[in-house]
Order: C-alpha cells, then structure tokens, then sequence
C-alpha cells in the first residue's frame, strides 16, 4: 500500500508588478487593461508514489523545482494542478536554521522550538540533554543564538527536529549541517528513523549520499520530471555525466 502518491503535480507562480507601482496605479491600470501579470511554473507534471520505507533521492541542478515540490508535497503549498495523497503524518525539515530569536538563549531556543513543532514541555524537559549532546553545544547553553555560528544553529536545529517519529520524513539538505563528523552523525539518525519504517525523501547535491542512502530517485530539471526510477546508481551516472557535460 502506497504512503505517498504525487499526481501530475504543477506548481505556478505569478508574478507582476504591484509591489512598485502601489494599490492607486494598480486600480487605474486594472481598469485601463494595462496591468500585466507574469506566470512561472516551477514544477510540472511530476508523478510518483512510495510505499512505506522507500527513501527518494531528488537530484537536480538549482532551480530544478525540488524545494517547491517538497513544499506541496509536506501540505506547505497547494499545487495549481494535480494531487497529493499522503498516509500518517510528515515531518518536513526545511530550512533548518530559520525561526530561532537570535537574543534568546539557545536553551530557551531549544525549548521555543520544541513547542513550535507540537512537543510538551514534559517531552522537552526529558529530553533537552540529549538535543544539546546531539548537538555539541553543551558549552553553549546560556549564549545568545545570535552568538553561534551557522554550523551550531543547524545542527541544534537537526538535533530538535530528528526527535520525531514520523510515517513521511522530508529532508532538504538537512544532511550536509555541521563538520564531516557531525554529516556521519546525521546521516546515522536518519537511518535510524528510516529503519523505523518511515518514507523518506530526501533533496541532496551529494549525489554520492544519494546513491548509499536512497533506493529510489527522481530527476528533476527546470520543473520537468526527467527521470524517476528504483535503478539509483544508473540514474545517478547519467546525472553525472549531465554535470560533466555542462
């Protein structure tokens, strides 16, 4: 039975120019007929289903379309056609490092976090050790966020974030935060939820990571569906190859 299904899934963005000609000039343009409106479409037509325990790789070069697909397909966006259909809940991890206030401290961060993502305070107060092992930032605790370096925000932001045991785990880059040590780390946690039977997609540009971790791969390339397939080493050699190529 599938957990996953993603139906001719389009995504379109418009786009004009209000933000510079303000509401006055918008008015008298829309009467006149002479107000202009741009159309973008960041993904189109993508088509795929996963069942439980499968982990997608989605590669593609920027401005592919993967992160906008990821957002329809964690309930973010809707997408202008087509259909998502998802069993149990999902877990996206997006932008780790983004939603802390830089002036708390990172302890009142971790705890501010937690509750944002649904956890109790009772939850928290059991587990705030182990997020701050994780983390390696046990030195760090009573510092201002704003204090930390970009590696220590993600990896504090990993660490709270992977205390979830969702059926459908997102990752955007998450995988690449921190030092080689911590990726290996990471990349062991991950594992850790996938083995508990969750359905995983994963956004990379490691293809390497892509090829040990993913047992199913889709190729996105300017919003088209280039490929999607359960054959991830030959579709990875034939991305590659399109890299090497450019």
């Amino acid at each position: 039975m599938s957990t996953l299904e993603v139906h001719d899934v389009s995504i379109r963005y418009m786009t004009g120019d209000f933000k510079d000609i303000g509401l006055k000039e918008y008015v008298m343009r829309k009467i006149k007929g002479d107000y202009h409106v741009n159309e973008f479409w960041a993904d189109r037509n993508i088509s795929f289903t996963l069942e439980k325990g499968d982990m997608l790789g989605i590669i593609g070069t920027n401005g592919a379309g993967k992160s906008t697909l990821l957002k329809a397909i964690s309930g973010i966006m809707v997408p202008t056609k087509g259909w998502v259909s998802r069993k149990g809940n999902v877990a996206a991890l997006l932008e780790l490092a983004s939603g802390f206030d830089g002036d708390l401290t990172v302890r009142e961060n971790t705890y501010l976090r937690g509750a944002m993502l649904g956890y109790t305070r009772r939850f928290m107060d059991e587990m705030y050790g182990k997020i701050i092992e994780f983390a390696e930032l046990q030195d760090f605790q009573d510092r201002p966020f704003k204090q930390l370096s970009s590696g220590m925000k993600s990896r504090l932001a990993f660490s709270i974030a992977s205390l979830v045991q969702p059926d459908i785990l997102i990752l955007d880059e998450v995988l690449s935060v921190g030092d080689g040590a911590f990726r290996r780390k990471s990349e062991a946690k991950m594992r850790e939820i996938i083995q508990g039977g969750a359905t995983t997609i994963l956004v990379s540009h490691s293809i390497q990571q892509v090829r040990s971790m993913c047992n199913k791969i889709l190729w996105l390339h300017r919003g088209a569906q280039k490929m999607f397939s359960d054959n991830v080493e030959a579709v990875c050699n034939q991305y590659q190859k399109f890299l090497d190529c450019r």
